[in-house]
């Protein structure tokens, strides 16, 4: 299954070469212990991916399906994975792909390339539909980069986060700030690649966990890791690239949960703010004054 955007994809929401969409766990024939499976892990009933994607890959074909953060690829991948595979034969059946350690410990989602398959189902949301709905995007008007960090300051006093993820652009960004914000007594946490992965592993338990509110991090932490209780998202750099815009701001609203996106824009960083609103179809407002009233 691939997230990447592809270019021929049509004006439709959903393009499909496959028709058969299936809206119940128990039409799908599932093995008994896997259905109990799914319903005693909260599923009630089969997301649109799911609903069109696990049946194909039950049945045999390859499939590239492309979707929404946190609309359950895990769950399509998963389910219809351990519905093929033969519980009593004690060795590997399954190859699941990952791009980072963290995404493949997670299963968010499996990268493969269509050189491996053969006529592949293709189940995909258009690129630019690809913005959860529910997530609100605002923008900070910074007149100088060595403002932002008063900026954030200000914002992380005026609002009562439940948890919060901060991206910066590079590796020693990330670093600056996480000691600038520890020098003002805010409690932050800090993960990029140049970590070992020890460390990275904790620092991701006590995000998940709770024990950790604010992770500041680079594009590493981007790709689909769902953390339930992040209700909002600080670009203290907009993206490098405009597609891992959506990958970032996904990381608030998961589930459709509400979520709050907020960027930090220099004059510099206005013609890049302009492009991702073209390309996403999307607005980005500037910040209101009663924020806090909307995380």
């Amino acid at each position: 299954m691939a997230d990447k955007g592809l270019e021929d994809v049509p004006e439709g929401q959903i393009e499909s070469n496959y028709d058969e969409t299936t809206d119940s766990f128990d039409n799908m024939a599932l093995k008994a212990e896997l259905l109990r499976g799914v319903y005693a892990y909260g599923f009630e009933r089969p997301s649109a991916i799911q609903q069109r994607a696990i049946m194909p890959v039950i049945k045999g074909h390859d499939v590239i399906a492309q979707a929404q953060s946190g609309t359950g690829k895990t769950a399509t991948f998963s389910i219809s994975t351990l519905q093929k595979i033969d519980s009593s034969v004690k060795a590997c059946q399954a190859l699941i792909l990952a791009p980072t350690r963290e995404l493949a410990q997670q299963i968010q989602k499996v990268v493969v390339t269509t050189k491996f398959m053969r006529d592949p189902v293709r189940i995909l949301v258009k690129k630019d539909e690809l913005t959860l709905e529910g997530i609100k995007q605002f923008y900070i008007a910074v007149e100088k980069e060595d403002w932002k960090l008063d900026t954030l300051s200000d914002l992380y006093e005026t609002v009562t986060i439940t948890q919060a993820v901060i991206f910066c652009n590079t590796r020693r960004k990330v670093d600056w700030l996480t000691d600038k914000l520890t020098a003002r007594d805010f409690t932050v946490s800090a993960m990029h690649g140049d970590m070992d992965q020890t460390q990275r592993d904790v620092i991701m338990k006590e995000f998940r966990s709770g024990s950790s509110r604010v992770l500041i991090a680079t594009d590493l932490l981007a790709r689909g890791i769902d953390v339930q209780q992040v209700s909002l998202v600080i670009n203290y750099d907009l993206p490098a690239n405009r597609e891992n815009y959506i990958h970032r701001i996904g990381r608030g609203g998961r589930f459709g949960r509400k979520g709050v996106a907020i960027n930090f824009v220099t004059a510099d960083d206005v013609r890049m703010m302009r492009e991702i609103e073209q390309f996403y179809s999307t607005q980005i407002e500037e910040m209101p004054m009663n924020v806090a009233d909307l995380i």
